[in-house]
């Protein structure tokens, strides 16, 4: 573990698996933040 945290953002190769991408992907199209009378209210719609 330290010689992770010891590597620069450049440094550190990080290669996500498509499933991974996906899986984000879907999640965020599926999230919808409504504002009402000055409140957020977030929605996953699955």
């Amino acid at each position: 573990m330290a010689k992770l945290y010891s590597k620069t953002t450049s440094q550190i190769n990080l290669n996500p698996k498509k499933e991974t991408l996906k899986f984000l992907l879907d999640y965020s199209k599926a999230l919808h933040i409504v504002n009402c009378n000055n409140e957020k209210f977030k929605i996953s719609i699955n």
